[in-house]
């Protein structure tokens, strides 16, 4: 079985769904021999060291947002694939509680818009979180109990906010992007060689043990030149990076809690998907608590702050069963604007409504929830 997901793209017809599909199987379940292991460090013909630029950012300015000196990052390349950096985490100990606690408490928040505002209120999703606090502060009662609002979110755009219908950003669709995530944002891609970055839009989208992302390509910034950034928190996935059409069979690798992926340059309009969520291997199983209290020992000016106590509990039973992705890009390139109509190099093609999907059987058909196209 282990060489079933190579055979499978032999005929060259759409070899990307046909791997989505067999990582997506439930039964029977596919071999995960293949898929690349960048925390386990061992070695490949295909992985290769990637260059960063320890000297963009200091010590202090890294650890303000909670991450290690650049010099210690393990940063990996793929040969085939020029541009696509991976990051195998590079948070200090503690510090990711803080962005999870961000990713689940205040970005949800008004005025940024979610999957729940299409159903509800704007006064019924004005607190997520607290109305949510108490169901997932309870310990589990083994009877089958309605999902909370944090269980029910999907997605939530910052900054310019993701048109889904038409797949387009827009000016007059932008509320201010999160300073503390434009920061780390920042940081990551300067030392990476993109100095300057300027993170403008958001998307976080929210996976249950069954979901997955369909396969699809980002390109409805006006600008490609400025890298694609991606991050995750708790439980592991499987993700799929293949070529510029679908015909070209994808890798597969693992990303684990803390793991960021910059796609640029030739890599930043490759198609790509989230055909599985598995659980984290031991030693990534959960954002640990312990050294929680070195966030608060920094400096002033420091991002990171110390997670309450009752934060963290609810955190971690989302966690136990959730991933969060945070992905961060620049829409605008220097002296550009927002066009009058949606530009012609958008694709409109079926495949690129790709989306989120909730239990399906092969990720391509079945009852399918829209919550976002990005990863």
């Amino acid at each position: 079985m282990a060489k079933m997901a190579t055979s499978m793209v032999e005929s060259g017809d759409d070899a990307f769904r046909k791997i989505f599909k067999f990582y997506r199987r439930r039964n029977p379940p596919p071999d995960f021999s293949k898929v690349i292991d960048f925390s386990k460090g061992v070695p490949s013909d295909k992985i290769v060291p990637a260059k960063l630029d320890a000297a963009s950012v200091s010590d202090v300015e890294a650890a303000k947002v909670g991450l290690q000196p650049v010099r210690s990052w393990r940063a990996f390349g793929l040969q085939g694939y020029p541009g696509f950096i991976f990051i195998s985490n590079p948070f200090l100990v503690g510090s990711q509680s803080f962005w999870v606690r961000q990713c689940l408490k205040t970005y949800p928040q008004k005025p940024n818009v979610c999957n729940l505002d299409m159903h509800m209120s704007s006064s019924d999703t004005q607190d997520i979180w607290g109305k949510s606090v108490h169901g997932l502060s309870l310990p589990p009662s083994g009877k089958k109990e309605p999902k909370t609002l944090l269980e029910r979110l999907r997605w939530v755009t910052l900054g310019y906010h993701y048109n889904w219908d038409t797949k387009t950003y827009s000016a007059n669709h932008h509320s201010a992007f999160p300073a503390d995530l434009h920061s780390l944002s920042l940081h990551i891609t300067a030392a990476c060689g993109f100095p300057g970055f300027n993170a403008e839009a958001g998307i976080l989208n929210y996976y249950r043990s069954d979901s997955s992302l369909g396969i699809h390509v980002d390109e409805s910034e006006i600008d490609h030149s400025r890298p694609l950034l991606s991050f995750s928190f708790g439980q592991s996935a499987i993700f799929l990076l293949g070529g510029i059409c679908r015909q070209d069979p994808p890798t597969a690798m693992y990303m684990h809690s803390g793991d960021m992926m910059v796609m640029s340059g030739q890599s930043r309009l490759l198609y790509h998907a989230v055909p599985r969520i598995v659980p984290a291997p031991h030693g990534h199983a959960a954002v640990e608590m312990e050294g929680r209290s070195q966030a608060a020992s920094l400096q002033d000016g420091t991002v990171v702050e110390l997670v309450s106590e009752e934060d963290w509990a609810v955190c971690s039973r989302y966690l136990h069963s959730s991933r969060v992705n945070v992905t961060v890009r620049q829409v605008l390139g220097p002296g550009q604007s927002f066009p009058e109509t949606p530009s012609s190099h958008q694709r409109t093609n079926a495949s690129q409504t790709a989306g989120y999907h909730d239990g399906s059987a092969d990720g391509e058909s079945g009852k399918r929830r829209r919550i976002s196209s990005y990863d």
